[in-house]
Parts: structure tokens; sequence; C-alpha cells
């Protein structure tokens, strides 16, 4: 009887928390969300934890930010079905990290000029400000829908500081 209720159950516990890290290529993590508002903070906190693990805590508040906002357009924008989930990957290399946002909405983000009052808009603009690179590509996995990418290097591979004013 208990393990009929834990199947029965599994298909909702598996929307409403993320599945385990699976060690990917090259030490990359893999990580499965529900397209529920909540899990973008839960998405931020596994980052956190890999970027100190990789020894690339000095891009945190960066690459915190840029996550938040492809999460959150896949959630808003990147709806197809209702079991569809959004599959994040962070993909370590000397001094960067790549961050990956995979959903199975065929339309591609595009940054638009924001309305001075709206309280949305932004998102691309502020991706493109903080990454040293970004761009949308398809699916090498053979399911539909793309991946949003951004790459954010520490400060001294690039010679920039990127925020700064």
């Amino acid at each position: 009887m208990v393990k009929d209720i834990a199947q029965f159950f599994e298909p909702f516990r598996r929307r409403l928390f993320p599945a385990e890290a699976a060690r990917g290529k090259g030490d990359s993590i893999v990580l499965r969300w529900s397209p529920h508002p909540s899990c973008v903070g839960l998405a931020r906190a596994e980052l956190r934890k890999v970027l100190a693990d990789w020894g690339l805590a000095e891009l945190e508040d960066s690459a915190l930010l840029v996550l938040s906002e492809l999460v959150t357009n896949a959630a808003r924008h990147a709806r197809v079905c209702h079991d569809w989930e959004i599959e994040t990957r962070y993909v370590p290399t000397p001094g960067t990290v790549r961050i990956e946002v995979h959903d199975a909405s065929p339309r591609r983000p595009e940054p638009r000029p924001a309305d001075p009052d709206a309280i949305d808009g932004r998102g691309l603009i502020l991706v493109a400000a903080l990454a040293d690179d970004w761009g949308v590509t398809e699916r090498d996995d053979g399911a539909p829908g793309k991946v949003v990418w951004a790459e954010l290097s520490l400060p001294a591979a690039t010679g920039t500081s990127r925020g700064a004013y």
C-alpha cells in the first residue's frame, strides 16, 4: 500500500520539487524544475552552492540575477503543456560559468524596449549587461524547444568589471 501511495504522489513531487542534481560531462550540473515561481529561488540556491564549489563565488551576484531572469522568462513565456519542466545546466570552464535554461517552447526571447512605467520587460537587457555573452540555440537532446544561455567570466579572465558604475 505504501509503495502504491508513493508511486501515486511521485508525479506531483516531481512537479513541485526539483530533481536531484545530475553530474554531466565535465562536472556540469543539470537540474529540472517545475514552472512554479518558487523554483526560481530554489534554482538560485543551487547555483550559489555550485559556484562556491567551483571557486567562482565572485560571480555570484551577476550569475544569480542572470539565472533568475532566464528561469522567470521560461516559466512565464514558454508554457506549452501541463507536464513540462524547465531544465537548468551550469557548465564550468576555467574562470567562467555557462548558465543554460532549457524549455519546450520554440518561441525565442527577444529584448524589447521597456516602457518606463512598466514593472517588467527588462530581463534580457539585464542579462546582456551582466553576461559576457548570451544567446538562444536549439536543444541538443532532440527535445522540442530551445536553450537560452549566458556566459559569465571572472573579471581577471576578461579584463573587465561588469556592473561597475
